[in-house]
């Protein structure tokens, strides 16, 4: 439990508290709400009009465009839902690298996920947990019950990242246990192919899942900072190679910006609020800047990075999947 207690950050929970995360898109929910819903009735918000057929409540006649063109209309009106979220996290081994005096990619991201449900649940709404390497491993359903919180995070706290990343075919999952509109929530460093990643956003999409990608990097994987000689060991896999960073650097950079481009592109195409973070950044400023701006430019739909980069991450670079170890010398 105490373990699990360390994703519940104060400042982080402290500086979103008065935010929202509102979804975009129409989402179907089981009670009353301030999400927009795909079917119509009587709120505050209008839609559209209709012509009127006998029966229809003359309430709401709109009697303006009567007196303008003698023809009658019906005000239509947006209904607003409760929201259903699963929030979907990388617990592969790649997640465990930290550089120097910061956490890990997969803290930083437990610590995301925590901080979004807690914000979830104090709107009252639906959130659910999946856990994720090769395969969807744990999966929690939603609940709007604010004792759930403790359910998500004890989860987390459970976890022992090891094997590796598989998106795709957990996407596909995820998108088989969804039978309504709502939002998918997805926490990850993207260490897969583009494709794969982007085919399973595809498939969720199909479900009409309003989707947030937060894409998860420690500052060594975007800046590739790295003077010396140093060995790289893979964390996914058993490859190792001694070498003078200084020689890499430039081609790393290409393939690590290419792999992002990937990724920014294909969010874009689909709809996907993309947003790239860095964990040397403070999570709650991140995460404050990010609802603050989803929630100002609704009409829009952002790919871009709450760190002020433009950096992805690439599965072919130097350090992908990796970490290090120095090895001497250099200078």
């Amino acid at each position: 439990m105490e373990n699990s207690l360390r994703y519940l950050n104060p400042e982080v929970l402290g500086g979103i508290s008065r935010l929202e995360l509102r979804a975009r898109l129409a989402v179907e929910g089981f009670l009353s709400g301030r999400h927009p819903s795909p079917y119509h009735g009587v709120s505050v918000e209008f839609a559209e009009h209709r012509e009127y057929v006998p029966g229809d409540d003359l309430r709401h006649l709109d009697w303006k465009v009567l007196g303008k063109s003698d023809r009658y209309f019906i005000k239509r009106y947006e209904e607003e839902t409760s929201l259903t979220c699963t929030v979907v996290v990388d617990a592969s081994a790649s997640m465990l690298y930290k550089g120097e005096k910061r956490i890990s990619k997969f803290d930083y991201a437990a610590t995301t996920a925590a901080s979004l449900a807690y914000l979830i649940l104090k709107q009252q709404d639906f959130v659910g947990l999946g856990v994720f390497d090769q395969t969807l491993h744990t999966y929690v359903p939603p609940s709007n019950n604010p004792a759930h919180l403790m359910t998500l995070v004890e989860s987390l706290g459970n976890l022992n990242p090891s094997e590796k990343t598989g998106l795709g075919p957990v996407l596909v999952d995820v998108s088989s246990r969804i039978n309504q509109r709502g939002m998918v929530v997805l926490i990850s460093d993207l260490l897969d192919e583009p494709d794969d990643i982007l085919n399973g956003l595809r498939r969720l999409r199909t479900k009409k899942q309003d989707i947030i990608v937060f894409h998860i990097l420690d500052n060594d994987e975007t800046d590739f900072p790295f003077q010396k000689m140093y060995r790289f060991e893979g964390m996914e896999d058993l490859l190792k190679l001694t070498a003078d960073p200084r020689s890499l650097r430039q081609a790393y950079l290409e393939v690590f910006e290419e792999h992002a481009k990937a990724l920014r592109r294909g969010c874009r195409s689909q709809g996907v609020d993309y947003t790239l973070i860095q964990t040397g950044q403070n999570l709650g400023v991140a995460l404050t800047a990010f609802l603050a701006t989803r929630s100002g430019s609704g009409r829009g739909r952002g790919t871009g990075t709450a760190s002020g980069r433009s950096h992805g991450r690439s599965s072919a670079g130097p350090r992908s999947a990796g970490s290090r170890s120095a090895q001497g010398g250099g200078g």
